[in-house]
């Protein structure tokens, strides 16, 4: 019987606006990024090896730079490791949770915005860190909202692997709070959990697509939070 597996991979550290929600930032990974990359990489083929997986030649990744640049090194790690060539394949629905028209701002900058506008409440305490909230900006989601959007392009994506291929691995690299909150809507981790856990960089964590539509989560260690209402992506 054939298995589909997903390789989840939050994007290596970069370089970002200090104090500000990661979001959209468009900032390239830093040294350390770069090394966690690599790393990723090799995971990847460790695991492909004990399990005899073969890769899926598409390694999908989000439009942040961030992200692009760690799969293009997990791509050039692996390029003669395993054989095929691998193609990368930016998407919109691998971002990470959008705060709409506030992007990029920080979140004093944000919350002095909301206090001034007199359309919009006061946002919730340790807003940044609720699944449920939306900040009232356009384009703004929640991270539910955002989990929700990329839990489904997992789904798609690994359904679209064709039949009878053997066991297969699909690298996805993106962002953390948005892939914890797909692993919620794909339930692979329970609603209380999500602030709890987050990913380490460049550490993949591996969920499995079983034939009866669940998932589980088969490889690779979630990250505990040790500050909770910390916001990151």
């Amino acid at each position: 019987m054939s298995r589909r597996i997903a390789a989840i991979i939050r994007h290596g550290d970069y370089h970002q606006i200090p104090g500000a929600p990661s979001a959209h930032q468009p900032y390239p990974l830093t040294r350390n990024g770069e090394i966690q990359a690599g790393e990723a990489a090799a995971i990847i083929q460790e695991v492909m090896a004990l399990h005899d997986w073969r890769l899926d030649p598409v390694i999908d990744c989000s439009q942040m730079l961030r992200s692009w640049q760690t799969a293009r090194i997990i791509a050039d790690s692996l390029a003669g490791q395993v054989p095929v060539a691998l193609q990368l394949r930016s998407f919109d629905a691998l971002a990470e949770r959008s705060v709409g028209s506030v992007a990029n701002l920080t979140t004093d900058q944000i919350e002095h915005i909301l206090l001034q506008d007199p359309r919009y409440p006061e946002p919730p305490e340790e807003w940044k860190a609720d699944s449920r909230y939306r900040l009232p900006f356009q384009g703004a989601e929640s991270l539910l909202e955002s989990g929700e959007r990329v839990a489904g392009h997992l789904l798609n994506r690994l359904s679209e692997l064709p039949p009878g291929r053997g066991n297969t691995l699909k690298l996805f690299v993106g962002h953390g709070a948005s892939f914890r909150h797909a692993a919620f809507h794909l339930g692979v981790i329970q609603y209380e959990e999500i602030r709890r856990l987050s990913m380490y960089h460049g550490r993949p964590v591996f969920l499995e697509l079983l034939d009866d539509g669940c998932w589980r989560h088969i490889e690779g260690a979630w990250k505990v939070r040790q500050n909770q209402a910390k916001f990151n992506d």
